[in-house]
């Protein structure tokens, strides 16, 4: 599902395009696979900053109406999405995606080109599990702001700069990926679990040395995506570095505030989540106990 084409100036102030595009899907509700979301050719990786897809609905007095699901979320680098079996992100049937593309001229990062780019596309691949495929439980793809609509990231001249959110669920669920976003002075982030039964927190991902240019969706195996109890707490942190050490940092004398520009900082990470009840969530948990003792008994023999 290609976009609409825009035209790149080789200079100038970041850009926004947001153009409705028909699926072409008939055929029903299906569940997603998998999904990569990639700007056409080398030039467009450099100055697509970010590429957002949901799905809409046409309505019948012309205008669009969100589904409820989202297709996608690129950041620059970013190679794809995976979701696991057994859970199903929705495609609606008759749907159009609403891009949600930011571009940022001259581009950024090794691949930079500065030239204008006549025609800029980004494409979204979608690969569909059969019409009879069999699932359990909903994944969703949401981006996990670290305070309800914070918008107080200010980060001063010459200095570092830690934030750090909490999120929790009424029902037990399973984190088959994450990926934090930020731009130019964010430089390493954390997810954790704090379980308030034990007092005890459990570090599941840690990148060091981040890189703007360089956002991945970091996808757990089946077998040891992390489950989180009902009432148990994510803890999300990230560490900026608004300093001349940081060499992404093109000018450590300026404040920072939160915005969309890419010289602008932001602070969320991006969660796919399959959302269970407690029998699912119990039955998974001694399925992996089994998985266990079955390797101890191996390895001892």
């Amino acid at each position: 599902v290609p976009s609409t084409p825009i035209d790149v100036p080789a200079r100038g102030l970041d850009m926004w395009h947001r153009p409705f595009v028909p699926t072409g899907h008939t055929g029903g509700e299906r569940c997603i696979k998998a999904l990569q979301v990639k700007p056409r050719g080398a030039a467009a990786k450099a100055v697509v900053h970010h590429a957002n897809t949901t799905f809409q609905l046409l309505q019948e007095d012309g205008s669009f109406e969100e589904s409820g699901d989202r297709a996608s979320e690129y950041a620059m680098g970013k190679l794809g999405e995976l979701i696991p079996d057994g859970v199903c992100r929705v495609m609606p049937e008759d749907s159009y995606i609403r891009w949600d593309i930011h571009m940022y001229p001259g581009g950024l990062g090794a691949t930079a080109v500065n030239d204008v780019i006549e025609g800029n596309i980004v494409e979204l691949g979608i690969w569909l599990h059969p019409a009879d495929y069999e699932y359990e439980y909903k994944q969703d793809l949401v981006s996990y702001n670290f305070m309800e609509g914070q918008r107080e990231l200010l980060l001063p001249p010459n200095t570092g700069f830690m934030t750090q959110g909490m999120r929790s669920f009424d029902h037990p669920v399973r984190l088959d990926s994450f990926q934090p976003h930020g731009h130019l002075r964010l430089r390493s982030a954390s997810l954790e679990i704090f379980y308030p039964e034990t007092g005890q927190t459990e570090i599941i991902g840690m990148i060091s040395n981040w890189s703007a240019v360089w956002h991945q969706s970091h996808i757990f195996e089946d077998d040891v995506a992390p489950l989180v109890p009902t009432g148990a707490v994510l803890i999300m942190k990230q560490w900026f570095d608004n300093t001349s050490a940081n060499p992404n940092n093109p000018d450590p004398d300026q404040w920072v505030d939160y915005g969309q520009r890419t010289a602008d900082e932001m602070s969320h990470f991006w969660m796919a989540v399959s959302h269970l009840d407690e029998e699912g969530y119990e039955k998974i948990v001694e399925e992996r106990e089994a998985a266990e003792e079955e390797q101890r008994i191996a390895v001892s023999n």
